[in-house]
């Protein structure tokens, strides 16, 4: 146990090296987390083995953390923030996430009934494709110090599209679950996994809220968020092992409801220096969050990457990048945010591999040849998509005007 335990540490510590390695050529740090992360994962060197991930302590840390980041995309739903862009944020919302999903369930039912597969099968691709993944966006603001209209957009967005794309892939996944005659997640189980976790995150966000009002000094200040982010977990734990067995609720969406009462209840000054003191923990949360989705990935998948999973890359960044821009466009919403929000919307491979895994354990029973061909795309995918996207993302802010590129970032 102790040996898994150092072996975590030093793949954290050779990970947060290397991303200051590779900031050193003007690249963001994520990228070297994500590759280092790979190289020293189960599928190469073993430093950060199988053995490790399957751990209860570590997966309850890597919870923790996952919920803690939430905070950073919690602290911009202010409600003052929020008005002058409210209307656009829902609006290119659901632009991009229904474009996405329509237009790659679209391209993929055409190629499948090419080629002979079920068409039903291009909405499992649809549902997938939808979401993105909020922690790659997170640590190139917070690395690169990204400030202005795309930014103030993107941050909430990531909240939403998740929350979108809870909606419409269990929706998709209970239809093919009938489909094949499997086993299906109820109906009514969809809102309980959208709305559950925000009402988590009030409930602990309130009294967090009180006192840190109240509250004065850096130590006092973590004991409370630190104290409400542990409460938050502790209370999301008990509902997914204890009274739900089907589902799992989103405890980074916890972390974002928990953070966004506080963050209204508090003054603007307050919360920018609870969000300084907080912003080192952050921090740690990010890379090991960044370690635990790189890790997994299979840096061979890259050169077995069939036609799907570029077909699939190709569809998925058309409809964030056009969705993104037609809606931003429709609601009137500046310029910048027309042309490069849909470049920091493409990261995807946490989400991606999770919503696999669930429509996998579907298809299984009677449909495996269906499973390996979502089950080897999406995989393919998340490890090429996601240093492509990273790079992308990046020249979105940058292109946008919100990365001083003369500024130093050592």
């Amino acid at each position: 146990m102790i040996l898994l335990v150092i072996r975590w540490i030093l793949t954290l510590i050779i990970v947060f090296i290397e991303g200051k390695l590779i900031n050193k050529i003007r690249m963001p740090a994520i990228l070297g987390w994500l590759i280092v992360g790979m190289l020293l994962g189960p599928h190469a060197a073993g430093l950060m083995s199988q053995s490790i991930m399957d751990l209860g302590w570590y997966k309850i840390i890597i919870t923790w953390m996952q919920c803690a980041f939430g905070l950073m995309l919690g602290t911009e739903f202010v409600w003052k923030k929020l008005r002058q862009y409210g209307k656009g944020l829902v609006v290119t919302t659901l632009t991009q996430s229904q474009g996405t999903f329509f237009l790659v369930s679209l391209i993929f039912g055409i190629v499948f009934a090419a080629s002979g597969v079920p068409v039903y099968l291009a909405l499992v691709f649809g549902g997938i494709a939808l979401a993105t993944a909020p922690a790659p966006a997170i640590s190139i603001v917070n690395e690169f110090h990204a400030k202005g209209p795309v930014t103030d957009t993107l941050l909430p967005m990531a909240v939403m599209d998740d929350i979108v794309a809870i909606a419409v892939f269990f929706t998709v996944n209970s239809f093919i679950a009938r489909m094949v005659s499997g086993g299906s997640i109820p109906l009514y189980m969809i809102p309980v996994m959208i709305f559950l976790p925000i009402i988590i995150g009030i409930v602990t966000g309130l009294p967090a809220g009180v006192l840190l009002k109240k509250v004065n000094g850096k130590g006092k200040t973590l004991c409370v968020l630190l104290g409400g982010i542990t409460l938050t977990v502790v209370i999301g734990y008990i509902f997914n092992t204890r009274i739900f067995t089907n589902i799992t609720l989103n405890y980074m969406l916890m972390g974002v409801s928990y953070s966004a009462v506080f963050s209204n209840m508090v003054s603007e000054e307050r919360l920018n220096e609870i969000i300084q003191w907080f912003n080192p923990i952050l921090g740690i949360s990010l890379v090991a969050a960044i370690v635990d989705l790189g890790a997994p990935l299979d840096y061979h998948l890259i050169l077995g990457a069939g036609l799907y999973t570029f077909i699939y890359i190709g569809s998925r960044a058309g409809g964030k990048y056009f969705g993104a821009r037609l809606g931003a466009k429709a609601a009137k919403m500046p310029e910048t945010v027309q042309k490069y929000l849909g470049l920091t919307l493409l990261p995807h491979s946490g989400v991606s591999l999770v919503f696999t895994g669930i429509i996998c354990s579907v298809l299984s029973a009677s449909e495996p040849e269906l499973a390996m061909i979502v089950k080897g795309t999406i995989a393919a995918a998340a490890v090429i998509n996601e240093i492509i996207a990273v790079i992308v993302a990046k020249k979105g802010f940058e292109l946008a005007g919100e990365i001083n590129r003369s500024e130093h970032h050592p």
